[in-house]
């Protein structure tokens, strides 16, 4: 019922809305010219510029690598070096013994932070609502009423999504307590996202936004900036994070859940803390300290040293009478008079033993675990026996030790201080790293690699409310900027801001490592598809009021469904469209449209006539709908009006022609009169289609694609589904874990697919439908980047399926050996090695946008607009799991399988690209990027072209295109967002905005010269001043990249300059 209400909500339209981004730039002149058509046939319409690509040379300097030193640590080369043999390690498992001599401290002692924390996740087992009111709120509540009774006392706490309900709920008087904590150094925030996110499926949009999230939010009510990040329960971890963390002003990092061959590997060396540098930085400028913890687990047992049977006893919660107790069969004991010398040295021995594992005489000991210190009887049996232990070990000079309670950012103070740096600086001494801590193994060969695939559904959701939401911040800034140059801002719905406001922390709770990871309960599951449908609506409504149509494109029936697409009905008088294009690129593209009738022709608003090619919408593979794609140049960050009419002229639109071939099966197909279907019985031959650009041909028997060629390229490929199984062991697969048994087997259903063809001249497209898969792949024939890469998408049921997973895998004759490309968040990429000496499962990585195989003479990349696990198990191939459907737990605490699976659809683009300048130096080196091409495609790929119909006729001169760019923006340019800031009251915007730019790192050896698309590279130059069209800049302040921090003063110029890769944020005033 929620939902069905959420869904009435979005469908109505915001009627108080009566001036529109569109009507402020009615008289917005330079419209693009209208298409011709000459002698009745169609002409394309022409370009408003001619097409070319001006890359300079200097840009592709960039991709062919720095000329600075190369770290002391690479992953990639320290994956080549271990022996990943798992030995025993004695009292510390996966490690070894360790030894001191006790005169060690003697001219340096011993300095110890033991920090206290409470690991609360916002939705797992329990609901974020559950959580809180059974759990969070007791937490905070305690800490208040416990800090204050001792000031040595220290917590740290870090997930805002909490934290700012418990304030919500909190009296004024509690509040100032929580300040006065903060102010003197008791209480720290740590990192201060919104979330801990996920760092292998979370893309950075949205990791950038639960961050500015939570940084907004803790200035806005505490007045605090976070100096130190901590990351104790993200399953790996992604490089992107030091990267974000580095841009907001953060000094330190904690990490946890690294692989525990490369925990011990680094503890042997004494690696351990690290300079985390970014693979492509030709300095130093990336680099950010980091601490990686070096045991099994956070909690308590593994974070006082190396033994957990000793460090379970100074664990006081599990004091015996408690409800938790150590499996290790040792109990806790209080502290008293008569044992605190003996307990205190027991403690210190493993104070000293893990200290040993790093390199400054400064220790970090985390006292903490899950949801812990909820009751103020915990707080005082932590706090009081440690402060016992503590007093006695400073009292005794010759143990050369003093220890306390600390906050993260107390230990690297002292850290810093006796390395004689200021904070942020690489201590002498320590170790450069650059790579990433994918993929995670906790323990045997346990690969947490299945959770890159796990509940795909709800990862495809993520990514299309990042897109709505982006979509929805663009348009609200413009509008609100629009509606003040105009004076009207008075009459602007400024309430709509709330509804952005809840959207942002909806998806910020979903980027959380339970959560868009697919592993927490069924229950909370539903729980975050409710929010993130909550999110679409928000998002939508915001859209629809900024554009004033009506809510009529895609609809979701609730959480857990695939959108239905809206059918527009036609009649006598005209329909108009909107259609926004959330790219900061112009764009060509085929605009789709259900429509009621095959008696449609397409103008544009001024009355000049559309390509439209008409073909069948199936409803199955059978059953159809007319459905009609329009080609419309659409601008940068604009909106386009399109008018449909009812038309009995049969060469108003382009038609199409389908071959249905059965394959043998018996079925009955209804067709509709407009689009002439052919029915085959059996099976064609083999086949191909072509377009301007490419050439794909498919395997009559299968209708998958065998053979693709793109300008003056062709390789041979073989498209295939593959099932894996899980063991047979006690060990199986479930929601973290990939544990197959065995190479995959085919897929083999019971019945042969019905094969689909459509042919036309703006698309054709070839679908198969198999028992649990339905795929299509579908070709443009239009210029620029739409038609230069092939459309693949795959409709997934395997509901009926017991511990099976279904992968998808292209086997090419490219020669990639044995190395392959993901990216990360789809902000970089990293070179990944198939390493025959681990596990298959080991081989997976994370694929939120995109990966690649390539060898001299090309490079194909699998773009996807989700994220999912990918592997390149040999030579040539690539390699995606689609779907996995497990029965029971993996032991991680989850306590159920995934059963919950739903009909998901995943999309896909293949790009084939021929590299021209390539050298084996310069394929071997730990860093590599996509080309101009490949990131365009990915853009369109993940942001697609809203269409919102409009409910009934408008006053005409109302409804104009709209372009908000005045001139191109160079596309290695991206604007990741444009945000408003929140006014005093948070429910209401401020003037100012927040404009976050990326400048695109690219490689130029595979540019495909005279291909359509525009192209044009600054040297990172871009004048904003003149970029918004009929906007001013009011001020311009470049600032750190959660606005926490002014860079620099703002200056008069409106000039500004971005390094490649570089995220940059500026607080801007536009009216």
């Amino acid at each position: 019922e929620q939902l069905e209400q959420l869904l009435e909500e979005n469908h109505e339209i915001i009627s108080h809305i009566k001036d529109s981004v569109l009507e402020l730039t009615a008289h917005a002149d330079g419209q693009p010219a209208p298409p011709r058509r000459d002698n009745g046939s169609w002409a394309l319409p022409p370009e408003s510029r001619p097409s070319f690509l001006a890359v300079s040379p200097q840009d592709c300097q960039f991709a062919l690598g720095a000329k600075g030193e190369s770290p002391d640590l690479q992953m990639l080369a320290v994956y080549s070096l271990l022996p990943f043999d798992n030995q025993d390690g004695g009292v510390w498992k996966q490690g070894f013994d360790i030894t001191y001599e006790p005169n060690e401290w003697d001219t340096e002692p011993l300095q110890v932070f033991v920090v206290p924390h409470s690991h609360n996740d916002p939705g797992w087992i329990k609901t974020f609502d559950k959580y809180y009111y059974d759990q969070t709120q007791h937490i905070l509540n305690s800490m208040v009423l416990k800090m204050q009774e001792d000031p040595r006392r220290r917590f740290i706490w870090s997930e805002i999504s909490f934290f700012s309900k418990w304030w919500d709920n909190i009296s004024a008087q509690k509040r100032a307590a929580v300040r006065r904590l903060v102010g003197n150094g008791q209480l720290e925030m740590v990192t201060g996202g919104w979330v801990m996110p996920d760092e292998a499926n979370s893309h950075y949009f949205a990791m950038i936004d639960q961050l500015i999230e939570g940084h907004q939010w803790l200035e806005k009510n505490i007045g605090v900036t976070p100096r130190s990040g901590w990351a104790v329960d993200p399953f790996g971890y992604s490089s992107t994070m030091p990267y974000l963390l580095k841009r907001s002003n953060l000094t330190g990092m904690v990490i946890q859940r690294v692989h525990y061959a490369i925990k011990k590997h680094f503890a042997a060396t004494q690696n351990l803390e690290f300079m985390w540098r970014q693979t492509w930085d030709p300095d130093s400028s990336t680099d950010i300290f980091c601490h990686m913890m070096p045991f099994y687990s956070y909690d308590v047992p593994h974070t006082c040293g190396p033994d957990p049977k000793i460090c379970c006893q100074f664990d006081f919660k599990r004091l015996p009478g408690g409800r938790i107790n150590c499996p290790w069969k040792v109990p806790p004991r209080a502290i008293t008079e008569a044992n605190v010398a003996e307990r205190a040295q027991l403690l210190l021995d493993q104070y000293r033993k893990k200290s040993k594992l790093y390199r400054s005489k400064v220790l970090l000991v985390p006292l903490g675990d899950d949801f812990r210190y909820d009751k103020p009887q915990e707080w005082d049996a932590q706090f009081l026996n440690y402060q016992r232990i503590f007093d006695f070990l400073n009292a005794q000079p010759q143990l050369h030790v003093q220890a306390q309670f600390g906050t993260l950012s107390d230990y690297f103070d002292a850290l810093y201080k006796k390395a004689g740096i200021v904070p942020g600086m690489r201590p002498p001494g320590f170790p450069v790293l650059s790579g990433d801590f994918f993929s995670y193994a906790d323990r045997e060969d346990h690969y947490w690699t299945g959770y890159y695939t796990s509940r795909p559904f709800y990862k495809s959701l993520d990514r299309v409310l990042e897109a709505h939401l982006r979509g929805a911040e663009l348009l609200f800034s413009l509008a609100l900027a629009h509606a003040r140059r105009a004076g009207a801002d008075s009459r602007y719905p400024l309430s709509d801001y709330s509804l952005l406001s809840s959207a942002r922390r909806n998806l910020g709770l979903f980027q959380h490592h339970d959560a868009i990871t697919g592993t927490a309960k069924e229950a909370v599951v539903v729980d975050y598809g409710v929010r993130c449908v909550r999110v679409a609506g928000h998002a939508h409504r915001d859209t629809l009021a900024l554009t004033h149509t009506s809510p009529q494109d895609d609809t979701r029936l609730n959480q857990d469904s695939l959108p239905e697409r809206t059918v527009v009905k036609l009649d006598a008088s005209p329909r108009f469209l909107v259609v926004f294009n959330p790219l900061e690129q112009e764009r060509l593209s085929l605009v789709p449209l259900l429509v009621n009738s095959p008696h449609v022709r397409v103008l544009s608003e001024d009355g000049q006539p559309l390509p439209a090619q008409l073909s069948a919408h199936w409803s199955s593979a059978t059953d159809t709908v007319p459905d009609l794609s329009i080609l419309a140049r659409l601008p940068a960050l604009g909106l386009r009006v399109l008018q449909l009419q009812k038309s009995f002229d049969g060469h108003t639109t382009l038609q199409s022609s389908v071959r249905l071939y059965l394959h043998g099966r018996d079925v009955t197909v209804r067709t509709q009169e407009a689009v002439p279907v052919q029915v085959f019985p059996a099976a064609p031959d083999d086949f191909c289609l072509e377009s301007q650009h490419l050439r794909s041909c498919f395997s009559g028997s299968s209708g998958l694609l065998q053979v693709g060629a793109g300008p003056g390229i062709e390789r041979g490929w073989v498209t295939e589904f593959f099932i894996y199984g899980t063991r047979t062991s006690k060990d199986k697969s479930g929601a973290y874990l990939f544990l197959p048994d065995g190479e995959a087997k085919p897929y083999t259903p019971k019945d042969p697919p019905i094969v689909r063809v459509t042919e036309g001249p703006l698309f054709s497209e070839v679908s198969s439908y198999y028992q649990h898969v339905q795929t299509m792949v579908r070709l443009y024939n239009v210029p620029g980047v739409e038609g230069l890469s092939l459309d693949v998408s795959c409709l997934v049921d395997i509901r009926d399926h017991v511990n099976k997973e279904l992968a998808m895998r292209f086997s090419t004759n490219i020669e990639s050996d044995d190395t392959f490309f993901t990216d990360l968040n789809g902000f970089q990429i990293q070179p990944r090695r198939y390493q025959q000496k681990l596990p298959l499962q080991a081989n997976f990585y994370p694929m939120p946008t995109m990966a690649y195989i390539q060898d001299t003479q090309s490079r194909l990349t699998l773009h996807t607009a989700q994220a999912l696990g990918v592997s390149s198990l040999g030579s040539g191939q690539l390699e995606v799991i689609l779907d996995r459907r497990l029965m029971q737990d993996d032991n991680r605490g989850l306590g159920q399988g995934l059963k919950d699976n739903k009909r998901t659809c995943n999309r896909f683009r293949l790009l084939l690209e021929r590299r021209s300048s390539a050298n084996k130096v310069q394929d071997g080196r730990p860093v590599s990027f996509p080309s101009l091409l490949s990131h365009l495609t990915s853009m369109h790929l993940n942001a697609e072209a809203l269409v919102l119909p409009v409910a009934q006729q408008p006053a005409l001169p109302a409804l104009r295109s709209f372009a908000s760019l005045s001139t191109t923006l160079p596309c290695d340019f991206h604007i990741l967002n444009l945000r408003t800031l929140q006014a005093e009251d948070d429910s209401l915007p401020s003037a100012e905005a927040a404009l976050i730019l990326h400048r695109k790192g690219f490689d130029c050896s595979l540019e495909a010269k005279n291909l359509g698309f525009n192209c044009t590279t600054s040297q990172g130059q871009l004048a904003l001043g003149s970029l918004f069209q009929g906007l001013e800049l009011g001020s311009l302040q470049p600032t750190s990249l959660t606005l926490m921090y002014p860079l620099g003063t703002a200056s008069n110029s409106t000039n500004i300059q971005l390094h490649p890769m570089e995220i940059a944020t500026f607080r801007i005033r536009l009216g």
